[in-house]
């Protein structure tokens, strides 16, 4: 699905499954009435995470939005009732909840198993980058593998980030993550962030109005460059719709919240990208770059696009679905 890089708590246990959504299966059937029982003498965090973990574990629910394991979804869940950060040490775990707080810690949980609402949307915040951002269903939940990219762009455009004034477009922006992470790593440059879907530019500009970037950061809506007046980009990053659409009709409920357009990247998933693969030799300075993260379809990418000669880049997982073309190879072709 898309976006695999999700986020990864420092109280979390080593559990992962990066590759593919996780799911927890039910192992039998627990009514709601026990599945909650005894919660109301539970006090400290660590108390509630372990309650969380099992909770999570056994409800049947498809983890790889934030977290890719129940324990790191409870955590985060838990860390947003307390207002403490993703990074917290484990002298947190003795943390007492309020009674407050523990009506909210259920409310939360209550909702996440039963009406199996993404814990994001629950929370209105995703972390990425180890930067807040808000969202809310009008956008997809942020998880890119552009931040372990971005901090190695400088040597791949020949650079010190700090000296560098560019053009960046960041092509199916969503929530304006990745705009804004460009933004911060690269204080020179411009960026232009161009998404389709009026809600999540919405979305884009509450994010940008908190990182205090509206005038270095443009908002766009155009479907890919179709509205945006022409310029040349030293840099295109997309992460954009990629999914076969018959793979979207099949996704779990959790997956089913976020926009649709966001997601389906029509019948073999590749409708957006060639667009952007079309639009780019005209939007790039010569010596420019196109960056696209496309999840599984790195072979028929590199099938499809073989005479402009895509790079792919490594991420800690292997799956190296991030890929550049390279401006002078684009033009070419």
């Amino acid at each position: 699905m898309k976006g695999r890089k999700v986020l990864r708590l420092p109280l979390a246990t080593e559990r992962t499954n990066r590759g593919s959504a996780s799911r927890q299966e039910s192992s039998g059937a627990v009514s709601r009435h026990d599945s909650f029982a005894g919660a109301e003498g539970l006090a400290t965090l660590g108390e509630w995470l372990r309650f969380g973990e099992k909770l999570l574990g056994r409800s049947g629910l498809v983890f790889g939005q934030i977290a890719t394991n129940p324990h790191d979804e409870a955590l985060a869940l838990l860390l947003h009732v307390l207002k403490l950060p993703p990074d917290s040490g484990p002298e947190a775990k003795a943390k007492r909840l309020s009674p407050e707080e523990k009506a909210m810690a259920l409310t939360l949980l209550r909702r996440r198993t039963e009406e199996r609402i993404p814990a994001a949307y629950l929370t209105r915040e995703a972390w990425l980058g180890g930067r807040r951002f808000y969202i809310d269903e009008r956008a997809i939940i942020p998880r890119s593998y552009f931040v372990e990219v971005i901090p190695r762009l400088g040597r791949l455009i020949g650079g010190k980030p700090h000296l560098l004034r560019m053009r960046i477009a960041d092509v199916c922006t969503g929530s304006g993550c990745l705009a804004i992470l460009l933004a911060e790593y690269f204080p020179r440059c411009r960026v232009d962030a161009v998404d389709l879907d009026p809600g999540a530019l919405e979305v884009a500009r509450i994010n940008l109005r908190t990182y205090r970037l509206a005038r270095r950061v443009r908002l766009w809506s155009s479907d890919v460059f179709d509205a945006v007046p022409p310029v040349g980009y030293d840099l295109i990053v997309s992460n954009p719709p990629y999914e076969p659409t018959a793979r979207v009709d099949s996704l779990p409920p959790e997956f089913r919240r976020e926009p649709r357009l966001a997601l389906d990247g029509g019948a073999d998933g590749l409708d957006v990208i060639r667009k952007l693969i079309r639009q780019a030799p005209e939007r790039l300075t010569p010596e420019g770059a196109l960056l696209i993260e496309v999840g599984g379809l790195r072979r028929p990418i590199a099938r499809e696009f073989a005479a402009q000669r895509p790079e792919w880049l490594e991420t800690e997982d292997g799956s190296d679905c991030v890929c550049l073309f390279r401006a002078r190879r684009l033009k070419a072709h």
